[in-house]
């Protein structure tokens, strides 16, 4: 009898880039509390099941991959993470206006993950 691997949960972190400063936390606070809910199931979901593949999670390139979140309020989010030392974490957190993820949210993302790995 072949044992099932019971599932783990992916530790989530966000980036810090100074003491007190977390950019995707403080992003998510400023949002409504039923978009922030939607956003951390789906966080949540991309931890208990790793990796994950589409519709809730797409790989970027570079080790940098897209949550992908519907809101309740029709708009759209999307949080980048990435995989770092056994965590997921949250680079960066924006809502999306254009069919492609902008080239100014890409590049910070991944200045971010640069620095992550220093």
């Amino acid at each position: 009898m072949v044992e099932e691997p019971q599932p783990h949960k992916i530790p989530l972190i966000f980036y810090c880039p100074q003491p007190g400063r977390e950019p995707v936390r403080e992003w998510l606070l400023e949002l409504p509390e039923a978009e922030r809910q939607a956003i951390g199931k789906d966080l949540l979901r991309a931890q208990w099941r790793w990796p994950v593949g589409m519709p809730l999670c797409r790989p970027l390139g570079d080790g940098l991959w897209e949550i992908r979140t519907d809101l309740p309020t029709k708009r759209t989010a999307r949080v980048l993470i990435c995989l770092y030392r056994g965590h997921l974490v949250a680079l960066h957190g924006f809502i999306k206006k254009t069919r492609t993820t902008p080239e100014n949210d890409l590049a910070l993302a991944h200045k971010r993950q640069r620095e992550l790995e220093r």
